[in-house]
């Protein structure tokens, strides 16, 4: 057969991969996590998921409405267990404690993610990112108070519950800047004994509604 007989096979064009937007969610979830809202830029965003502004901004919206489904995502799947903690039917100074305890070792089981992204994301200085922060963490908020709400007199609720939220946010804020893990379960014990001087007046024992 002559050059000239031969077929000639039109060339195949690679159809490249649709872009996965869940994994683009998982991928941009690890960057805010580590560096903060406010480090991570538009150009650094479609540089790792792979796309151009324009697809970046068909897929998502926008850096804002992307972060806060990061922000949903981390908050159902790989926020700290609070419910799981609170339903224990050990007295509430153990069970706040071990919250504390939780706390520090959830924080810290990952060397570059460290600290709660949502507590932290509470600080950014991109207001509309620190609201949507801020509105996520009033659910476990809430729960906290609600538990405490069950065995402290009326009065002290707020106080005890304000003691908690600053201490579980001291304990994020301080896996972020590298204390292990042994440190801050130190630390958790600590703060918890202040707990069982403001239980021990009822024992323990739910309040009478």
């Amino acid at each position: 057969m002559t050059e000239r007989n031969k077929e000639t096979k039109p060339a195949v064009r690679q159809r490249r991969p649709a872009f996965d937007r869940e994994h683009g969610v998982e991928v941009a979830q690890a960057l805010f996590h580590a560096r903060g809202y406010d480090a991570v830029g538009v150009a650094e965003l479609t540089e790792t998921l792979g796309i151009v502004p324009p697809s970046f901004y068909a897929a998502y919206g926008s850096k804002l409405a992307l972060f806060e489904r990061t922000l949903r995502r981390y908050a159902g799947t790989e926020a700290l267990p609070l419910q799981q903690v609170l339903a224990s039917d050990a007295p509430p100074a153990e069970v706040l404690t071990a919250l504390f305890v939780a706390a520090a070792k959830h924080y810290t089981r990952d060397p570059v993610l460290r600290g709660c992204m949502v507590t932290e994301a509470m600080r950014a200085d991109d207001p509309q990112a620190a609201a949507i922060a801020t509105e996520l963490a009033e659910e476990g908020s809430t729960a906290i108070r609600e538990y405490i709400a069950r065995f402290a007199a009326a009065e002290d609720v707020d106080r005890i519950a304000d003691y908690v939220l600053v201490t579980l946010r001291g304990i994020s804020s301080y896996a972020c800047l590298g204390f292990t893990t042994e440190k801050l379960v130190g630390c958790s014990g600590i703060a918890g004994k202040a707990l069982d001087v403001e239980f021990a007046a009822r024992g323990g024992q739910p309040r009478l509604s």
